[in-house]
């Protein structure tokens, strides 16, 4: 009697592919909404103290008088701009409306709060952790997309978010905000 060497057939979990990860779960997507709700209120907030005096805010020309204090020409119209690339910013990722480029602008604004800040401390009141907690969580939304809950969902270019769009989008707010500080005195 010989005995032939037979290999063992391949197990179904070891011959099927690994199933790809799923990059979309519904604690992901209900994260993400959390996320873009509260920094997106809260910057679009923000726009309207500098818009319309809501929320103890200084209004286009108080708003104006500071951002002319601070080096900026035009007071009144740098703080217009400001307020409507907050509030739009902020709204747009409260609704995961354009993301890459409501992160975009929330990102481009905070790195001029951040110069007109300046780096003497990192915590507040007088330091910069407000402004680089919200320039990174926006920065973040920007790149990962705003998960399933979102108004993203239904642009045929960004259903499925990505990087590219993120990343082009952060770096068009980047080079906007050193403009911007290029023109401040």
């Amino acid at each position: 009697m010989t005995s032939t060497s037979v290999a063992a057939p391949p197990s179904a979990a070891s011959a099927a592919p690994a199933a790809p990860v799923a990059l979309s779960t519904p604690g992901h997507d209900v994260g993400l909404l959390l996320l873009r709700l509260v920094l997106g209120l809260t910057m679009a907030a923000h726009g309207t103290q500098k818009l319309f005096g809501w929320f103890g805010g200084g209004g286009i020309s108080g708003t104006g008088k500071f951002f002319t204090a601070s080096g900026y020409p035009a007071g009144d119209a740098m703080a217009a701009i400001a307020g409507l690339t907050e509030t739009l910013g902020g709204l747009g990722l409260a609704a995961g409306l354009l993301t890459p480029l409501a992160g975009a602008a929330v990102v481009g604004t905070m790195i001029n709060a951040i110069a007109v800040h300046g780096a003497g401390s990192f915590f507040a009141p007088q330091g910069v952790e407000y402004e680089i907690l919200l320039a990174t969580g926006a920065a973040a939304l920007a790149l990962t997309g705003p998960g399933r809950y979102a108004a993203d969902r239904f642009l045929p270019v960004l259903r499925g978010h990505r990087l590219a769009h993120g990343a082009l989008a952060v770096g068009l707010g980047v080079v906007i905000a050193g403009a911007m500080l290029l023109v401040r005195n």
